[in-house]
């Protein structure tokens, strides 16, 4: 949705902990790297603010020399340098603009990881996340005084940036330069929120009446998410159906009262992927390139990928897994169900990491099954493009999922998508039944309970339409019809942009 004649362009400030290809560590970096893209593509003109990592340092984009920012902390104002990087790849080719800034602070962020070293949280998760918001916020008011500009909307993403929402209207509130910003907080995983003891509360700055149940407090405990969810001026969520699964206790994750409180204000909006990123026709990490119309590529791919991972060069069905590997994600519904997946003529490839008794498990399938099964505990951007397009299918059978880009992926590739009926993947894969598939809707097969048994009955049902062949290339060219780019989910969080600027800011729902 371009801007119309009678439409200024919207300043908007986007803050996360990671965005791509700056840093990432899941697919929070590529929804905000590819949002603010597409926002200034549609004329808007965009900041996106992160930590300056060591990993941003290690890559050796060009940066500028910044300003230095006095940042309050809870032991004394800290200098602090926030400077503009220039990665190629957050580019724009249209009439808006995009800047990325990066706050340096090396004590806090020129670390190995970005949250957490050999599996445990930095102990000062707080006070860096604190600090990383109280500079944004330092940030926009030396814009606002030195080049006019002034966010409309401060868009913030997940519990480490949600202390922005809160700042706005506490600590910050009545300067000239905000005093337009209105809020919008995106979950993208209510699972993730920012918990910690009470004595650290102090080291937000905030009043202390705010460590109350209806502010931060969570069970005596500091809840940064919590904060954001109460004070935004809006909330959404990465897809329509996780945003009402969230109000109830089985997805609420104990905070599905705030949100239902919030209910007026929320909004679920799926996720685009990166369409040039990710495009078979074009994608430099496949062996050949295929299209809906065309897609001799695509049997070539899985030749290769076979090749490559050590698979019997056979034409049986390849079934691929590319995820965390843990009990949110199914994967234990998977290891369940692979011995007698392994009964029939069928190969299973599975990339990832995560809890190391299902890496183990894994593991040991693979030796069990030779040339069966392939296992990579690794995280390779090539592989899992050569998987998206080497596979038959994908399994996905997460007990939640906010929205997931992998089934987005796979449609995309012409991977036939088999996942659970929840979050994202409810909204995204038409699930194949009689009906769905005689009108040319079926994009993939679902199911509903989160149990192996349900899973094996999804696989065999899948399985007995690949063995009819015009069939199956009609599923699968209906999956890689879809639109998935970011233009049309852009276009509906830009209206609720100007929804939210063009009314007086909700409290409470």
């Amino acid at each position: 949705m371009n801007l119309t004649p009678d439409q200024t362009p919207l300043k908007i400030c986007m803050v996360a902990s990671e965005v791509v290809p700056l840093a990432k560590t899941g697919g929070l970096a590529d929804v905000v790297g590819a949002l603010a893209v597409e926002f200034a593509k549609l004329g808007h003109d965009v900041c996106a603010m992160l930590p300056a990592y060591r990993q941003i340092d290690e890559l050796g984009y060009r940066m500028t020399d910044g300003v230095v920012l006095s940042v309050p902390g809870a032991h004394g104002s800290i200098d602090t340098r926030v400077q503009e990087v220039f990665a190629p790849p957050l580019h724009v080719q249209g009439p808006g603009r995009l800047r990325v800034f990066v706050v340096r602070h090396d004590p806090y962020f020129s670390r190995s990881g970005l949250y957490q070293e050999a599996g445990r949280d930095y102990p000062d998760n707080l006070d860096r996340f604190v600090y990383f918001c109280r500079t944004v916020m330092e940030m926009l008011i030396h814009l606002g005084e030195h080049e006019g500009w002034q966010a409309d909307v401060l868009h913030v993403h997940d519990w480490q940036a949600a202390l922005c929402a809160v700042y706005l209207r506490t600590l910050y509130q009545g300067r000239p330069s905000l005093s337009r910003t209105r809020s919008v907080l995106t979950i993208h995983n209510l699972g993730y929120q920012g918990l910690f003891p009470s004595a650290q509360f102090s080291s937000t700055g905030l009043p202390l009446h705010l460590f109350t149940p209806a502010a931060l407090e969570f069970y005596g405990h500091v809840n940064m998410l919590k904060g954001g969810l109460v004070f935004a001026d809006l909330l959404t969520t990465v897809s329509p159906t996780y945003s009402q699964e969230i109000q109830s206790p089985e997805y609420g994750c104990g905070l599905e009262g705030v949100i239902t409180e919030r209910k007026r204000v929320l909004s679920g909006i799926v996720n685009g992927i990166d369409t040039e990123n990710w495009n078979p026709a074009t994608d430099q990490y496949l062996v050949a390139s295929y299209d809906a119309s065309d897609l001799a590529g695509k049997a070539r791919c899985k030749k290769a990928l076979q090749r490559e991972l050590g698979l019997r060069p056979l034409k049986w069905p390849l079934l691929g897994v590319i995820a965390r590997l843990t009990s949110q994600k199914g994967i234990d519904l998977v290891i369940d169900v692979l011995p007698e997946l392994m009964e029939l003529d069928v190969q299973v490839v599975i990339l990832g990491t995560g809890e190391p008794h299902y890496e183990q498990q894994v593991g040991e399938l693979a030796q069990r099954y030779p040339g069966k099964i392939a296992v990579r505990n690794v995280f390779d951007e090539g592989l899992a493009h050569r998987i998206e397009a080497g596979a038959d299918m994908f399994i996905m059978p997460s007990r939640y999922e906010p929205c997931g880009l992998s089934q987005l992926y796979s449609l995309r590739y012409g991977t036939v998508p088999i996942v659970r009926k929840t979050g994202g993947l409810a909204d995204t894969v038409v699930a194949y039944t009689p009906k769905t598939f005689k009108e040319c809707r079926a994009t993939g097969f679902s199911f509903t309970d989160s149990s192996s048994a349900s899973l094996l009955t999804c696989l065999l049902l899948a399985l007995s339409v690949y063995r009819k062949k015009a069939d199956w290339q009609r599923l699968v060219r209906t999956g890689m019809a879809q639109d998935l780019s970011w233009s049309r989910s852009a276009a509906t969080y830009l209206q609720l942009f100007r929804d939210v600027i063009d009314r007086k800011s909700e409290r409470q729902g």
